[in-house]
Formats: structure tokens, C-alpha cells, sequence
């Protein structure tokens, strides 16, 4: 049986090569829409409401070397345009993923990216080692910037992705152990989001994802406590995309690597305001909360798009909001 789980590796090439059809570095994807880790669970949970062969890859929940319980609830909390969530990276553990999960991911069509969390540069290292090589993991989306745990990373309780030096400690030491492509998953909460993304494509990255959530609070008047056990929580949703459109869009001028968006895309035109921005991929998380067939409509409506533009390849709307697209068009 093909990786595409029974799709015919002709078929499957045909897909690739499609209008739709995207490059992440070594990776194809039929198209650039993808399911953005911890919002889909790992696919069999959406699989009656989502025809799944139609996605461009999905994410995984992140995958810890050991099960994690998650954060106590409550853990999810409504805001206006978005929702702060602090699950805490609730997962079965790396051994449980590969016996429970994996052999139901590896019969899908699309790209599979599991996504995996470290305390530590040797617990990101065993997760590589251990992940490397098996039917069904196509590459990696290292989350190093997951605001609602706690690394400790140099020994302190930072984020990989706030220090460049830590970005790349933990990237060169996953390229070092692994064949399969890596992409270094990063967070808003930083200085200069280009410094960290460079560190990372110095590394060995073959590609970057942004952003992640952003650190939030919500206080419950009655009680005048946090609403959330853990405090704060990642907030994500409508209200994150603007922000997650710059930083697309500065990290795009930066690095020589794909870099994919994620933040807010509720429809085909935040998706498209990535891909002008330069991300040559979009991933679709917290809309999926509301309507589980948001990456499909999102993936609709670009090839409604496409057509109604007279756009023959989507490839050719990447990056063109970039000023050297703009110089390159007035040559023209």
C-alpha cells in the first residue's frame, strides 16, 4: 500500500502537480492548507465531518517524551474575536502516539508533520531519534514556543524560541539526529521575531511556522480571580491576525527558507493575506473550533479564487506583497 494510504502514487503526483499544488522545502503538498497542531487532535477525531484526502498536511497534537495530563481546568476561555486556551500539551506520550496514533495517520493522503515539545535540547533530540524514519511522519514542527509550558531550556523557565542561541541549539541538535524535514515552530512574544527565524535557518531549519499563540488573561469580575487554573493562556483567533501577518511577512524577508502562516484565518482571504505576505503554506487552527470544516472552506474558496482571478497557479500570488515582488513587476 502507498504512503497515501491506497491513493495511487499517479494520482497522488497528479494532486502534487495541481493548480493548488505547493512546495515546503523537499516536502509537496497538493495544496497549501493544513490543520494547525492541537486544533484537529490527531485526524480520526474530525474524520466523520472532514473528508481529510482533501487537506494540503496535518499537524499533529505535539507529542511529549512522556504522557502529559494537561494543565487543570478550567482551561479554555471565549474572548471577544478569538479564545485563550491553556491546555498544557495534553498528550499520550511519544511511545502511545507511535502504537495508537500513528498507524491511523499513515493510511492518510495528505503530509503528516508531527509536532513535538522538549523541556529539554536531549528530550526534543530522543523524540527526533525515536519519530525518524517511521511510515507516516513526513517531517517535524519542533513547538518551541508553547506559552502555556514551562522549559527548561539553560536551565532557566524561558522558551526556546525567545533566545535565538536556544533556537538553534534545538534545532542543530534535531537535524543532527534526523533525515526527515524540520520545521522550527516560533512565538509573537519576542523582540525581533527575524534574529530568532535566522538563528533557526542557520540551524538546519527547512522551514519555519508563525506564530504561535499569544500570552493572555482573563479575570472573572465576580470572582476577581483569573478565569483559567493556569492563569494565562494562549490567545489565538481573529484577533491574532494581523499580527501574525507582519511577522509572516518580516521573517519571509529575512530567511531563504519556506515559511508557513498561522494566526486568525477563518476564510480564503486571511489565507490569501499570508500567502501575499510569502508563506508559502497556512495552517487553520481555532476556526476549526467553531465549523470543523474550516480548513475545506478556506481551501474552496482559494480555488474559487483562482479562478474568478484568473490566477492559473496560486504559487505565483506567493509572496508578491513583498517589495522586491513589487520592483520585480514594474520591471516587467
Amino acid at each position: 500500500m502507498s504512503r497515501a494510504g491506497g491513493i495511487g502514487l499517479t494520482e497522488r503526483a497528479e494532486r502534487q502537480a495541481g493548480p493548488l499544488a505547493v512546495s515546503l522545502g523537499a516536502l509537496r503538498l497538493a495544496n497549501p492548507v493544513l490543520v494547525a497542531s492541537g486544533t484537529f487532535g490527531n485526524a480520526r477525531e474530525l474524520a466523520e465531518l472532514v473528508d481529510l484526502g482533501r487537506l494540503g498536511g496535518i499537524v499533529t497534537k505535539t507529542v511529549t517524551v512522556k504522557p502529559r495530563p494537561g494543565n487543570s481546568p478550567p482551561r479554555i476561555v471565549e474572548t471577544p474575536a478569538g479564545m485563550l486556551n491553556a491546555i498544557g500539551l495534553q498528550n499520550v506520550g511519544v511511545e502511545r502516539f507511535v502504537t495508537e496514533k500513528l498507524p491511523y495517520l499513515a493510511e492518510l493522503e495528505p503530509v503528516v508533520l508531527v509536532s513535538i515539545m522538549g523541556y529539554t535540547t536531549g528530550e526534543f533530540v530522543a523524540l527526533a531519534e525515536r519519530l525518524d524514519g517511521l511510515s507516516g511522519v513526513d517531517g517535524l514542527e519542533l513547538n518551541l514556543s508553547c506559552p502555556n509550558v514551562a522549559y527548561s531550556a539553560g536551565g532557566g523557565a524561558k522558551m526556546f524560541a525567545h533566545e535565538p542561541e536556544l533556537t538553534a541549539e534545538a534545532v542543530r541538535a534535531v537535524r543532527a539526529v534526523t533525515s526527515l524535514p524540520v520545521i522550527a515552530k516560533l512565538g509573537p512574544d519576542v523582540a525581533d521575531i527575524t534574529a530568532i527565524g535566522c538563528a533557526a535557518e542557520a540551524a538546519g531549519a527547512d522551514a519555519l511556522a508563525v506564530m504561535n499563540t499569544i500570552p493572555g488573561m482573563v479575570i472573572d469580575l465576580e470572582r476577581r480571580r483569573p478565569v483559567l487554573a493556569n492563569v494565562t493562556g494562549g490567545l489565538s483567533g481573529p484577533a491574532i491576525r494581523p499580527l501574525a501577518v507582519r511577522l509572516t511577512y518580516q521573517l519571509v524577508g529575512a530567511v531563504d527558507i519556506p515559511v508557513v502562516g498561522i494566526g486568525g484565518i477563518m476564510d480564503h482571504r486571511d489565507a490569501l493575506q499570508f500567502l501575499l505576505a510569502g508563506a508559502c503554506a497556512v495552517q487553520v487552527g481555532t476556526a476549526t473550533f467553531t465549523n470543523p470544516r474550516a480548513a475545506l472552506d478556506v481551501l474552496e474558496g482559494l480555488e474559487c479564487y483562482l479562478d474568478e482571478a484568473c490566477v492559473e497557479r496560486l504559487r505565483d500570488l506567493i509572496g508578491v506583497a513583498q517589495p522586491t515582488a513589487a520592483v520585480e513587476q514594474l520591471d516587467e
